[in-house]
């Protein structure tokens, strides 16, 4: 019996996407960036959400539509990339996830107001959108990369629970790009299993060669903006690394290969940690706060 609980809680964790967690916490802790902050309750509320509940929430919903493509997918089954459940999993998973919304997004609207329930409405309008069955964006390149722009409603969530100011729109731009980039990324890894199941990805459809030229693009968007833009050279330089690698990496290294299973999961490690390295940055210098 505690065996049973302790697997069901494991794989509503995996679903989760520990490993995935970086993005909506980037989002979140953006608006509180150079704050003294950690005495707040509201902050520690709103940070316990945008990790397990919210993307237990964005991707279960995204596991639920794509069984057949998760289970060719060498990633799945991990932490660090998500679930791969099987149809009994996935056909009860909806009441999780319902679960953890009913305890959660009621106290929050009671804390910021009725705006917290418009805009919860816009993430679940982003999300039906890109899972349906039959319509959905998450198939229609390059509509499936644009719907990364639900990821931003974070932000906004982040400055009213918190009382904060709203960020300057050029930090959007940024995080934008961002959202984008990380996208991308994760097609790349997933370029063949998406072939092999007949999914039409950006990746799938320009090819590995060009979504990198993309990324590489995207990242360079993203190192002039904070380079010219907030005059951040460390956060910048940061980048011009990663653009150094991403080049070195189309050109030199792997070029159009797909990556082992074991190399996917040694960029997940790193990147995770570049990722924790540049919030703990940003976040104590506010560095992206004002221009």
């Amino acid at each position: 019996m505690l065996r049973k609980f302790f697997d069901k809680i494991s794989f509503w964790l995996k679903v989760s996407r520990p490993g995935l967690w970086f993005a909506t916490l980037w989002l979140y802790l953006m608006p509180t960036s150079g704050l003294d902050i950690l005495g707040s309750t509201n902050f520690w509320i709103g940070l316990a959400y945008a990790t397990f509940p919210l993307n237990f929430m964005i991707y279960g919903w995204n596991d639920i539509n794509d069984f057949e493509i998760d289970q060719a997918n060498p990633r799945k089954d991990s932490f660090w990339f998500g679930a791969k459940g099987s149809k009994a999993q996935l056909a009860v998973l909806w009441k999780a996830i319902l679960f953890t919304q009913v305890i959660t997004v009621p106290f929050l609207i009671w804390i910021i107001g009725w705006k917290m329930a418009y805009l919860y409405l816009g993430l679940l309008f982003v999300n039906y959108i890109y899972n349906h069955p039959q319509y959905g964006l998450s198939s229609r390149p390059p509509l499936e990369v644009l719907c990364q722009i639900g990821y931003l409603l974070v932000v906004p969530f982040s400055v009213w629970l918190n009382e904060v100011d709203a960020l300057p729109w050029q930090t959007y731009a940024y995080l934008l790009l961002f959202a984008f980039q990380s996208h991308l990324i994760g097609e790349v890894m997933d370029i063949e299993p998406d072939r092999n199941s007949g999914r039409r990805t950006t990746a799938t459809v320009i090819g590995m060669k060009y979504t990198k030229l993309l990324i590489i693009f995207i990242v360079g968007l993203e190192a002039t903006l904070l380079i010219t833009v907030f005059k951040e050279w460390i956060f910048g330089g940061m980048l011009v690394l990663a653009l150094i690698w991403l080049i070195l990496d189309l050109t030199v290294i792997f070029k159009t290969q797909i990556y082992s299973l074991s190399q996917m999961k040694l960029f997940g490690i790193l990147s995770n940690l570049v990722a924790l390295v540049s919030m703990i940055y940003v976040w104590y210098s506010g560095c992206l706060l004002s221009i």
